[in-house]
Formats: structure tokens, C-alpha cells, sequence
């Protein structure tokens, strides 16, 4: 991940705008124009994108700390790295949180990735010692989803201009009620029904029966 993917994260997670990050940036000491912080916040392909060095992201995390917990009672600014790491960049968001191991395990449950407690103070010691293990990308981005689910209660690519997407459960569509078959004669239900014309078979007249003629019809 760089520099620039988790100062949006951060920035996202706190709602901070580019005026509140330049002032935080500036408790270190350090000035950085609101503008310059617009690049920042580019994607890698647009081209405004401008890069944010270690020594730029690490006046930020630096003055984050002061934001949370405060700044050092004797007043001097922490020393800004110029070569930053995803364990460095960790270090320094648990104590801006003010986390302990119990508490980052916790984040990392919210994401959905399981750890130990063991796995995490590995990732806090020295680069010396022989249990120091190195932060991957994929654990810096679960913490943050984890951190961003608990501090802001939404997934970073919910995007809070769109309108929220209505659940199926509460539509309010009307049911169509089933339609009772109309049969010829009902009116129970004072439904006017067309007479249907009845065919009546058809029936022989009787024939008249001709009368014989004789003889005796002329006398």
C-alpha cells in the first residue's frame, strides 16, 4: 500500500477535511498548503495525482498523535521519519488510537481476519530481535477496514453522495390482489356482468302433415 491509499483511509475513517489535515500536519511544525493535500488524495491515475513522501506522511501521523493523545508535555515535536514501513505506519496509528494487542485483534475481528495476540506484539518489536515480523500490505488493510468500521461504521467504498439503496424488505409496491373469476349470474358482490349470449339449439318446426286427397273431398 502506499503512503497516499492510507492517508485516504485515515482521512475517510475521521471525515477530515484538507483543512483539518494541514493543521494537523502543522502541529508538527511542518506547513503543508490545503492544496498540496488535494493531490494527495488523488487516485494513482488521475493526473493531479502527486506522490506523499515518507517524511510528508510521517509529519501527518505524527501530528495524528497530537490530535488524539495530545502533544509531548515538553513541547518538542516527534522526530519525522524519512523511510517509512507498514509496521512504522502501524506503531504509529496504535498509538494515535491509543490500542492495545487485545484491542487491535479486536479491529482485525471486525474485518473478518482472525489472529493472534502473539502475531500482533511480533509486529511492534524491533527489526533485530528474532520474533520481529514484517507488516504485509494485506494486514495493514484489515486493520484499516477494521479501524474504519469502528470509528466511522461504513466500508470505504460506500460512497455517502449516492443515495442509500432501499432494502427489498421495505418496499412499499402494492400486492395485487388475486382477481375472483367473474362466472355469469353472480352477483354476490353487486359486480355488474355482461349477459352472455346463449346459443338455444336449433329446433325442427313441425311439419304440417298434407292431407291425402280423394274422391270424396269432391263430392
Amino acid at each position: 500500500m502506499t503512503n497516499n491509499d492510507i492517508l485516504r483511509r485515515i482521512r475517510f475513517t475521521f471525515n477530515y477535511t484538507d483543512k483539518k489535515m494541514a493543521e494537523i500536519i502543522a502541529s508538527t511544525g511542518f506547513v503543508v498548503e490545503p492544496e498540496l493535500i488535494k493531490h494527495w488524495l488523488k487516485k494513482e491515475d488521475d493526473s493531479e495525482y502527486v506522490r506523499c513522501s515518507d517524511r510528508e506522511f510521517s509529519h501527518f501521523l505524527n501530528g495524528l498523535i497530537n490530535e488524539k493523545r495530545g502533544k509531548k508535555e515538553d513541547g518538542q515535536p516527534a522526530k519525522a521519519e524519512d523511510h517509512l514501513n507498514n509496521n512504522i505506519i502501524l506503531k504509529k496509528l496504535k498509538i494515535a488510537l491509543n490500542l492495545k494487542t487485545e484491542d487491535i485483534v479486536s479491529l482485525l475481528n471486525l474485518a473478518g481476519f482472525k489472529v493472534g495476540e502473539s502475531e500482533i506484539t511480533a509486529l511492534f518489536r524491533r527489526p533485530s530481535h528474532h520474533h520481529y515480523r514484517e507488516c504485509k500490505d494485506q494486514f495493514m488493510r484489515r486493520f484499516l477496514t477494521g479501524m474504519q468500521l469502528k470509528f466511522s461504521g461504513k466500508p470505504m467504498n460506500q460512497s455517502s453522495s449516492k443515495a442509500p439503496v432501499k432494502n427489498d424488505n421495505t418496499k412499499t409496491d402494492k400486492v395485487k390482489k388475486p382477481v375472483k373469476p367473474i362466472v355469469y349470474g353472480d352477483y354476490e358482490n353487486n359486480v355488474k356482468v355482461s349477459k352472455i349470449q346463449k346459443t338455444k339449439p336449433a329446433t325442427k318446426k313441425p311439419t304440417k302433415q298434407k292431407r291425402k286427397l280423394s274422391m270424396n273431398n269432391f263430392k
